[in-house]
């Protein structure tokens, strides 16, 4: 087997990663408060699509209607979307998400937890802050060439 030589840093980087997911990494809420795969892809799509009918959703999602009529019903107990009339026709209803239900999507897409990153972050002086921040866009921006 063949194993390519890396750079100092690269190692310094990878070594470095896991303590830094350990401890900024965001606690999930007990599987009792947890959405299941379905039901996030369907406030995803809506985030992504808009406001949709449920039969818009279900063919996106390739999903019968009752199916997705009923994980609609379920998320609208929870408040995280609401069904409301078409201005154009009011005769369609469309399924939208709510404020909660767009706080859940920007949470379910956090790696890392904002308050245990910032109370770190904070005891950084002000020149190490802009290096971090500095050097992290650069690792991201050679990534994408």
């Amino acid at each position: 087997m063949n194993m390519k030589r890396v750079s100092a840093a690269t190692e310094a980087i990878a070594e470095l990663f896991p303590a830094i997911y350990l401890r900024f990494h965001v606690r999930r809420p007990k599987a009792a408060h947890r959405l299941d795969q379905t039901a996030t892809a369907v406030l995803i799509h809506l985030e992504s699509t808009g406001p949709v009918t449920i039969g818009e959703a279900a063919k996106h999602l390739d999903r019968a209607q009752s199916v997705v009529s009923e994980i609609v019903s379920k998320l609208e107990r929870r408040a995280l979307v609401e069904r409301m009339r078409d201005e154009r026709d009011r005769r369609r209803v469309l399924v939208w998400l709510t404020e909660n239900g767009l706080g859940v999507i920007a949470r379910q897409r956090q790696v890392l937890s904002l308050d245990l990153l910032d109370r770190a972050v904070c005891r950084m002086s002000p020149a190490a802050q802009q290096a971090l921040v500095v050097g992290m866009q650069a690792l991201v921006r050679a990534a994408d060439v």
